[in-house]
């Protein structure tokens, strides 16, 4: 329940914060598209990648490695390093996504990055669950559309990076997260986490500086526990 004088988050204002995050974020699958067949993939494995494998990180990955010579043994192996962060997703939203049968196994595919962020933003479950769904499957859509796209157009792009497709993503976790750091605490578990992933990426494998940077944010909810942000509420739908 709101508190007295403080706006109430409606579904309509979540629907748009999630519609802006998956624009953002599904633009930047032309930067995608467009590199993966640079790397060699032909339009069939580009858009198999982003549909079945569709985890912006780990497909920029596995593209990055097969670019660059080496072996698909190898691209696998880094895409599923820097993937394994997917799990932490899931361990936080089991709680409020718990569905059997195919609806659970949608929403374990769309647990990604943007989902997971627009979900956990929200003050209450209902919101929250609303938030997952409108992103995940809005993300999941204009990215596979522009993946489409920037595989058949990417030689008249050119460079994929001029057009600033990856800042737009950025910026959108950084409109989600800033609302989030008001606290000494998420501040300095911030902090804390971008210190840890500066100095990991110059000499660590890709995934995992992400992945140390996350153990950050563990351990201080280890040292520091709080009421989850998704706990359901007494007489809360499961």
């Amino acid at each position: 329940m709101a508190q007295s004088g403080e706006a109430r988050t409606t579904p309509a204002q979540v629907t748009r914060q999630a519609l802006s995050v998956a624009a953002a974020t599904g633009l930047y699958g032309v930067s995608f598209g467009a590199l993966a067949v640079a790397a060699g993939l032909d339009l069939a494995q580009t858009a198999a990648l982003s549909l079945l494998m569709f985890t912006g990180g780990s497909q920029f990955a596995f593209i990055g490695v097969i670019g660059s010579g080496g072996a698909p043994v190898a691209a696998i192996a880094t895409a599923a390093l820097l993937g394994a962060r997917n799990a932490l997703y899931g361990a936080a939203l089991a709680p409020l996504l718990r569905r059997p049968g195919p609806r659970g196994w949608l929403a374990a595919h769309l647990t990604i990055d943007e989902s997971t962020a627009v979900a956990t933003a929200q003050p209450d479950v209902r919101l929250a669950r609303h938030g997952f769904w409108w992103t995940g499957l809005g993300v999941f859509v204009l990215w596979n559309v522009f993946t489409v796209v920037g595989a058949l157009v990417g030689d008249a792009l050119g460079d994929p990076s001029r057009w600033g497709l990856d800042a737009a993503a950025a910026a959108a976790f950084l409109g989600l997260l800033w609302p989030r750091l008001a606290g000494r605490t998420p501040r300095v578990v911030a902090a804390g986490a971008v210190v840890v992933a500066l100095a990991l990426t110059p000499v660590a494998p890709a995934g995992v500086p992400v992945l140390a940077a996350a153990a950050v944010a563990v351990v201080a909810g280890w040292r520091a526990p709080g009421p989850h942000l998704l706990a359901a509420p007494s007489g809360a739908g499961s």
